[in-house]
């Protein structure tokens, strides 16, 4: 195997400058690609039902929608390149996106996004920052490393208002590339400067007062103060529980994405899972729950998620958004797999709120770590991620996050090894 180019000390500090330069163009890609989607929700969620003459999206408009957005999934995937991105069950994939694909991943997942299918924005905003630090090398010749290097910080750059600034995204960057080695720290500054200039577009400079960010918040959670043996029984309880269930909605999405990667059978799997996906939150309706809630990503719901106190609306938004989330996972649609699982982890915590009054601050932040760790199998990212979310508040709910990231951890090693041993096995025999 040949050797890659080694990056000169002229030539990195110059991508670090480069990285700087990517950190601004990238996070406002990553801005207007979100304003695209809260804008094209309302439209349909909310403008286009008063236009029909109800308060609320009826059930055709919830049913029918995510199917319209997997026809507009599929138009891009069988005639724009790129395949609109990732599959999502491939978790968080990094690396250089060429310039060409740009168009195809903004578009569908406007299509994913924004009528209802149950992923998250972070993969497409990963591919579109990827893209813009692709773009320097329309003004800079760089060979294979340096053109990773400068995608990876248009990435991280574009995905920092989801996680809550740089941090997140930068400790993200190193824990999920330690297999790379050395081969990782030439990559680490200029990641860092891009998603610490990016992020300013989003907190402002000087009297310039920033974008909005849309990321997951929590706002007016009460302090949490003194852990209690329950409270870390229950950050373990709530790390199981939350990786078996996002075991469970991948092997779901299994037999879904097998299907879906067949060309030919690509658009009715699309749409047949929409209307599946419309199908379940419009049934959680019938029962009492908010079919926005099962919809989407779940970062506009958990607010409402963490100050419900019904058992049974709880146990419908589970079911169905694990359902739905299995089946946008698998169908086809394009999106990221962290933001619903977070959701499904804080709805598990938030029983232990109805059931032993568990503080709902503890909840949101075991919640986040276990739904994260179960998806992204990175400890301290995830630890981090909720730590920064509860805020000074639930500073006390540290040791419970991390040991519900640690539980979630150990299970999907776990399964991962059964997996590998039972698939070994079947080679033998």
């Amino acid at each position: 195997m040949a050797a890659q180019p080694q990056i000169t000390a002229g030539a990195y500090l110059r991508l670090v400058a480069l990285g700087a330069v990517v950190g601004i163009p990238a996070a406002l890609v990553a801005a207007v690609f979100l304003a695209l989607v809260h804008d094209i929700e309302h439209w349909l969620w909310h403008d286009l039902p008063d236009v029909l003459g109800h308060s609320s999206a009826p059930w055709y408009l919830t049913i029918g929608l995510p199917a319209v957005g997997g026809v507009i999934v599929a138009l891009v995937r069988l005639l724009l390149p790129g395949d609109g991105g990732h599959r999502p069950l491939e978790g968080l994939a990094m690396g250089a996106t060429p310039l060409a694909y740009g168009p195809g991943i903004a578009v569908a997942g406007l299509g994913t996004l924004a009528f209802g299918a149950v992923l998250g924005p972070e993969a497409p905003l990963i591919a579109l920052g990827s893209v813009v630090g692709m773009s320097m090398t329309l003004f800079y010749r760089a060979n294979q490393r340096e053109e990773t290097v400068l995608a990876t910080a248009g990435s991280f750059s574009a995905i920092s208002a989801l996680f809550g600034g740089p941090l997140v995204g930068g400790m993200l960057m190193v824990e999920g590339g330690l297999a790379m080695g050395t081969a990782l720290l030439p990559i680490i500054l200029p990641g860092f400067v891009a998603s610490a200039v990016g992020y300013l577009i989003f907190i402002g400079l000087g009297d310039w007062g920033g974008l909005e960010a849309q990321g997951l918040a929590v706002p007016n959670l009460p302090p949490y103060e003194g852990t209690h043996v329950l409270d870390l029984l229950v950050a373990v309880a709530v790390g199981v529980v939350a990786a078996l269930v996002v075991v469970a909605a991948r092997r779901l999405a299994g037999p879904l994405d097998a299907r879906a990667r067949r060309r030919a059978d690509l658009p009715i799997v699309l749409v047949l899972g929409g209307l599946a996906v419309g199908l379940l939150a419009q049934t959680a309706a019938w029962l009492g729950a908010d079919s926005q809630d099962v919809l989407f990503s779940g970062q506009a719901s958990v607010p409402d998620l963490v100050a419900s106190d019904s058992t049974k609306i709880i146990l419908i938004l589970v079911v169905a958004k694990g359902i739905a989330y299995a089946v946008s996972l698998g169908c086809g649609f394009r999106g990221g797999p962290v933001f619903p699982a977070i959701f499904l982890g804080i709805a598990l915590a938030t029983f232990t709120s109805v059931w032993f009054d568990v503080s709902p601050t503890l909840a949101v932040a075991v919640g986040t770590a276990a739904g994260t760790a179960a998806v992204t199998r990175l400890l301290v990212t995830s630890s981090l991620f909720a730590t920064l979310l509860v805020g000074p508040p639930g500073t006390d709910a540290v040791p419970a996050a991390v040991l519900a990231a640690c539980a979630a951890w150990l299970v999907i090693q776990a399964v991962d090894r059964r997996r590998a041993a039972a698939a070994t096995v079947d080679v033998v025999s």
